[in-house]
């Protein structure tokens, strides 16, 4: 603030519409958190709002008031003290007046009406501080009271602040009908509640299943050593999905679901290689030219590739538009994961190549020459997809941030063709132009691909989870109070004070850069906190047993799909599912069942029920001679299969097929986290009678949830002391 006092006019014009309410523009701006509530005018609202000032790490508060009448009067610099700013309002008498209180860079405030309506809006730190954790109980409440009250201030409020949805109750009622994708999950959810018997059957034959389907895997190399690579190119794939969903902190999709699109990327080879025999056949070339190997090939897998993004958005609509933007990147190298699965496979099924020995995001392939230089390096179908469904995610959930994002997809499309385009014209013993490969070679020649895969996930965590923490109004609390509330405050008051220190009349791009630079540490200190509160939520619930532990992974992922979807509607109608009364219930079970049910209470205690060929590229021949390496080609691929059904025999073939199926039964099945799980007293006193649902719940796909919830139970207690009442 300047050292001229500023005028009452000045701040009210900056952040209120009117005397008692806020602007639009200026609550809309910064993902701000907006509640209205009802409260008598005691010293605890004033409690409140200096520890909302504490929560944000500043020193003193801006207080004026704001009628006409008092538009020239200064404003008022309080420190954080109760009595202080209690003595400010008495010496304006006795008579009850509107007035303000806002933080010095404008990013939070409190409106408090002559009558009981207060609004509270800013930062989700700055407003539970007031109101409490449970914000949407709290606007519940507030919309209750309007209607109950019926009156006009109230209700007016309400509908502003979309405590409550205008127009009549027929109008509010009608929405988007539900997509497939809920409807069947609205289908399996009646089975369990209706049907728990023939579930629980299934579940077992489930299990059955899978565990003949590993020893299938296991059996098949005995007979036929050429299928031998299949078991352990599964692993890989767990292995390199797993660590990106696991680094993925922000994900809303299952890890059953991106193994779905395993199989569905598997699958994808056959009608790629079809293709891309066509096209060949019609330029008239062989298909192990160097065109077929290059731009044919090169265009139409990384195009394909993509295509279970477009499958997603034609069964399951809405579930779209609540994708985070690390789904994004999590779907497409679920996609390039199983069409480098297939590829993989099919050639080494009938000529074993070397593929990548290193566990961290396996699947890349080398190519060296005879003396062993590397001279060209493919990151792997489930790396370079997996980077352009990154730059995707960034651009689609980020574009408010600007249509600059934009550019990413481009980025990402041009580096990934480059480098796969690169590494197929060596296979074909050919080479590029001098300007194409002088490009590859300054976006790291495929070597720096995992990183910036790496980089861009970084991203698009911490993206998600500033938009995740702008929807507080809608999204039920977590458990317990939120963890590293010191850093939170330091990360507030650094953005506080370098917001203030930026002058408005520098260019605009320096001042958003500047905006930027000064809101980085709390957009940091945002995603830590939200990371660790989960994590420290998922610790106690893994004490409480599998039971316990299961739900609450399950309720996590839901509720970060509830929060994207609310952000990335700004304010449209969208379909809430679950909704948004199921939610509410799972997080209120979910508090009693970890002993922290009523947490972390305000000081107001509110009472609440694209694929870009570079122009230019042209293809050189080149003699030199390479050692085998990884597939690139799916007609190659396809073509190696071939070859091995037409002399495997019909005992080769049979194995062959029960391997696919055994591949695509585990992919497929048996992933998801368990919704059942026998009782230990139970089990003990009749163990023959439990053994379908030990098998219901320890398909080979959940054995991890069983070892998690084992694991849990022998933690210490001291793991209750993370979270706090």
């Amino acid at each position: 603030m300047e050292e001229q006092a500023m005028l009452a006019r000045d701040l009210v014009l900056r952040v209120c519409a009117g005397p008692t309410e806020f602007a639009p523009s200026w609550v809309r701006a910064g993902g701000k958190v907006t509640t209205p509530f009802s409260v008598p005018r005691d010293r605890g609202l004033v409690q409140g709002i200096v520890d909302a000032g504490r929560a944000m790490g500043v020193e003193r508060l801006l207080v004026c008031r704001t009628r006409a009448e008092f538009s020239y009067d200064p404003v008022t610099e309080v420190p954080l003290d109760t009595d202080t700013l209690i003595d400010l309002i008495r010496g304006w008498g006795t008579g009850p007046t509107d007035f303000l209180v806002c933080v010095e860079d404008f990013s939070a405030a409190v409106l408090i009406a002559a009558n009981e309506l207060t609004v509270a809006a800013g930062p989700a730190d700055f407003v539970r501080e007031i109101v409490g954790s449970d914000i949407p109980g709290v606007r519940v409440e507030f919309a209750a009271k309007a209607r109950r009250t019926k009156r006009p201030e109230l209700l007016a409020a309400a509908q502003q602040y979309h405590c409550v949805e205008p127009g009549a109750r027929h109008s509010r009622n009608r929405g988007p009908g539900p997509d497939l994708h809920e409807r069947l999950t609205r289908r399996a959810q009646r089975a369990r509640e209706r049907s728990p018997g023939a579930v629980r059957s299934l579940r077992a034959l489930r299990g059955t299943w899978g565990w003949l389907m590993v020893v299938v895997l296991l059996v098949a190399p005995l007979t036929v050593p050429e299928l031998g690579p299949a078991l352990p190119a599964l692993a890989l794939t767990f292995v390199l999905l797993f660590q990106l969903a696991f680094l993925a902190r922000s994900r809303t999709v299952s890890f059953a679901t991106l193994l779905r699109v395993v199989a569905l990327g598997a699958l994808l080879v056959w009608p790629v290689a079809l293709a891309e025999a066509s096209i060949t056949a019609l330029m008239g070339l062989d298909r192990y030219h160097v065109l077929g190997y290059t731009y044919v090939a090169v265009t139409l897998e990384e195009l394909a590739k993509l295509a279970p993004l477009s499958i997603l958005l034609l069964v399951a609509r809405h579930r779209v538009r609540r994708l985070a933007a690390v789904d994004f990147l999590l779907l497409a190298a679920a996609s390039g994961a199983g069409f480098q699965l297939a590829e993989r496979l099919f050639t080494e099924i009938q000529a074993p190549t070397l593929g990548s020995e290193s566990l961290f995001l396996p699947g890349g392939s080398t190519i060296h020459d005879t003396e062993g230089a590397v001279l060209a390096v493919f990151s792997g179908h489930a790396v370079v997809t997996g980077l352009i469904g990154a730059a995707l995610g960034l651009a689609i959930v980020g574009r408010r941030y600007g249509g600059g994002l934009w550019a990413l997809p481009v980025v990402a499309s041009a580096l990934v063709y480059l480098e796969h385009l690169h590494f197929n014209a060596l296979l074909a013993a050919g080479a590029l132009d001098p300007v194409s490969t002088f490009l590859h070679r300054m976006m790291g020649g495929g070597a720096l691909t995992p990183w910036l895969l790496l980089l861009a996930l970084i991203c698009a965590v911490v993206m998600d989870h500033r938009l995740i923490a702008s929807a507080a109004e809608s999204t039920p609390p977590l458990p317990g109070r939120a963890p590293l509330a010191r850093m939170r405050r330091r990360a507030h008051g650094r953005s506080v004070s370098t917001r203030v220190r930026v002058p408005a009349d520098i260019a605009p791009l320096f001042r958003r850069l500047a905006l930027f630079w000064g809101d980085l540490p709390v957009t940091l200190a945002t995603t830590l906190t939200a990371i660790a509160h989960e994590g420290a939520t998922v610790l106690r619930a893994a004490r409480r047993g599998p039971t316990a532990l299961c739900d609450t992974l399950r309720f996590l992922r839901q509720r970060r799909a509830d929060a994207m979807g609310e952000a990335r509607s700004q304010g449209r109608s969208r379909r809430r599912h679950p909704t948004g009364e199921e939610l509410d219930t799972r997080a209120r079970d979910l508090s009693l069942r970890l002993g922290l049910a009523g947490t972390a209470t305000g000081a107001v205690i509110v009472a609440a029920t694209l694929l870009l060929a570079l122009p230019g590229a042209v293809l050189f021949w080149s003699g030199t001679t390479v050692e085998p390496a990884g597939p690139a080609y799916a007609v190659v691929a396809a073509d190696h299969f071939q070859n091995w059904l037409a002399r495997a025999g019909t005992a080769g073939t049979v194995w062959t097929v029960l391997v696919g199926v055994a591949l695509l039964g585990l992919l497929t099945m048996g992933n998801g986290v368990p919704h059942a799980h026998p009782r230990m007293g139970e089990f003990l006193r009749a163990p023959t009678a439990n053994t379908g649902a030990i098998l219901g719940m320890l398909a080979p796909g959940q054995v991890g949830y069983a070892l998690l919830g084992l694991v849990g139970v022998l933690l210490p207690r001291g793991v209750d002391r993370l979270l706090t009442r």
